[in-house]
């Protein structure tokens, strides 16, 4: 296996050590953890299930929150199309309900009589927790004897770990799918591809401040974080395995108007939380627990401080709804009313 970790690896950006990643997780939930692994396969996809099940029933069985295959893992082929709980569902959902794990299952799906290119998501359980459906099929999937159809809209599937968001191969090109799963809450994007996408993602995490995992048919794993870096970049030659795990807790922060509120914290809770990183050049920083049982994102609210994602959004609909009006005075980085005092 090749392997390539570049900027800071993400065991020690969750405080984990290296080879303590189950303990720690687990048993010491600092933050909000989320133990992920990607496994991608090189073509010809549709590799008998004998070969598979025995590789996710191993990994699932180490402990993990959720595992991704790539798309269309059991083969895209019109003969491989199968009901979205037809026997590759049913198939994973007795790993999952066995080993309390979700998993996205790619595969191309028949519903009401449509080809779909589908990422089915199940839950703890065995049960079908969500879908999301290709919203851009790559046009070689409208040449097939049964066509794909797009799908309509991003997709956020609720899970008990956090929100999910998943995009599809072409998807990639489309900025507008990635913009949707930001305002719809996702804290970490999964991405099954047949190609590898490469830093193309990047740009989506930098602006969306999610995390974004791939698992494609060119055996690779890219993580990138919420502030854009990339944490992982793992290949292989036939069949890949990459696991991390993913502190949904830490937050990202706009620097204006939050010095006084980030002091404020940091001194009445220095012991349970810490000022990771400050990107200078953006005016972001990155808070992140340090013991269990604490969460940034609650101590943030507490203060006052306001996540990265919120600030934004709510400057563009504030700003937007102002345009051929006066604009009020501001303070803290909140409009306010004239009556109101600046200090």
């Amino acid at each position: 296996m090749t392997r390539i970790v570049t900027g800071m690896t993400l065991l020690a950006a969750c405080g984990l050590a290296a080879g303590d990643e189950r303990k720690s997780s687990t048993d010491e939930k600092i933050g909000r953890p989320v133990r992920v692994v990607s496994i991608s396969i090189r073509k010809p996809v549709n590799r008998p299930m004998a070969q598979m099940l025995p590789i996710l029933e191993r990994e699932a069985a180490k402990g993990c929150d959720l595992i991704v295959l790539p798309e269309t893992w059991r083969g895209s082929a019109d003969d491989a199309i199968e009901p979205v709980d037809g026997p590759t569902t049913q198939a994973l959902a007795k790993i999952e309900a066995k080993h309390k794990t979700y998993i996205v299952n790619p595969i191309a799906a028949l519903v009401d009589g449509k080809r779909l290119n589908t990422g089915i998501v199940i839950d703890r359980n065995g049960e079908i927790a969500g879908r999301y459906d290709k919203v851009y099929p790559f046009w070689n999937e409208f040449e097939y004897d049964r066509p794909v159809e797009p799908g309509d809209k991003a997709r956020v599937i609720d899970c008990d770990f956090g929100k999910l968001g998943i995009t599809i191969c072409f998807d990639a090109n489309f900025p507008e799918v990635w913009q949707q799963l930001e305002a719809d809450g996702a804290e970490i994007v999964v991405w099954p591809s047949a190609y590898s996408g490469g830093d193309h993602l990047q740009a989506y995490a930098l602006l969306f401040h999610y995390y974004i995992v791939t698992s494609t048919h060119w055996t690779d794993c890219l993580v990138f974080d919420i502030t854009g870096k990339k944490l992982l970049d793992e290949k292989s030659d036939d069949i890949n395995v990459s696991r991390i795990t993913l502190d949904l807790d830490r937050g990202i922060y706009k620097r204006d108007y939050n010095h006084g509120k980030r002091a404020a914290l940091l001194e009445a809770h220095g012991d349970e939380v810490e000022l990771e990183e400050v990107l200078d050049r953006e005016s972001w920083f990155v808070l992140r627990a340090t013991k269990p049982g604490v969460s940034v994102q609650a101590l943030a609210a507490e203060y006052g401080i306001e996540p990265l994602r919120d600030y934004i959004r709510r400057s563009r609909c504030a700003i937007d709804g102002l345009r051929d009006k006066p604009i009020p005075p501001v303070k803290d980085g909140r409009f306010v009313e004239k009556s109101d005092t600046l200090r």
